[in-house]
């Protein structure tokens, strides 16, 4: 009988996205790969493409993981891929907005405005004064001419902290041409 379970066992694959059981995830291990990945996102995305998914291996639930995969998805302009991880990355960082800016950009750059509008918002909900979806939002909303009464407060907290002087420069432009001109 134990050479059945172990026979049964060693027949289980093993992958990405097979789920573990407790005892098999290895969150330490995720975070490590995670890092290493981090390094080499820009300067080699092919090597940390495969040390995510080595990290997602160690631990199917670490959301850093799937959100920096979903990033270099993007970056290869496979939406429907990136969506998915950021998803995944949403669902196990329910307080952080990155997973879910990043899902707003990958619809906003898949021509889905209105979805990427309601998303850079549950961003914001998520965390409040997160000067980069700020950006991100305000920026498509004047892009599209889908101003609300939430603009006006944005661009002033991003020409008093947005993330570059030229973020910063550009509210500060936008809250000109959008103040109202008085007639004499």
């Amino acid at each position: 009988m134990a050479v059945l379970c172990i026979a049964g066992c060693a027949n289980q694959p093993h992958g990405p996205y097979t789920t573990p059981s407790s005892e098999a995830r290895n969150p330490i291990k995720a975070q490590e790969l995670t890092l290493k990945a981090a390094d080499l996102m820009n300067s080699d995305p092919a090597k940390a493409e495969d040390l995510l998914k080595q990290a997602l291996t160690a631990d199917l639930y670490y959301g850093p993981a799937h959100n920096d995969l979903g990033v270099l998805e993007l970056k290869k302009d496979r939406y429907y891929e990136a969506a998915n991880e950021f998803e995944w990355a949403r669902k196990l960082m329910p307080g952080h907005p990155d997973p879910r800016m990043n899902l707003a950009l990958t619809l906003e750059k898949a021509g889905r405005i209105d979805e990427a509008l309601a998303t850079y918002g549950t961003a914001l909900e998520v965390y409040p004064n997160h000067v980069p979806t700020m950006q991100a939002l305000t920026r498509l909303q004047i892009r599209h001419n889908r101003t609300d009464d939430r603009t006006p407060g944005m661009l002033k907290e991003i020409a008093l902290a947005g993330d570059t002087p030229q973020w910063r420069a550009w509210a500060q432009q936008q809250m000109v041409m959008m103040t109202p001109t008085k007639s004499p």
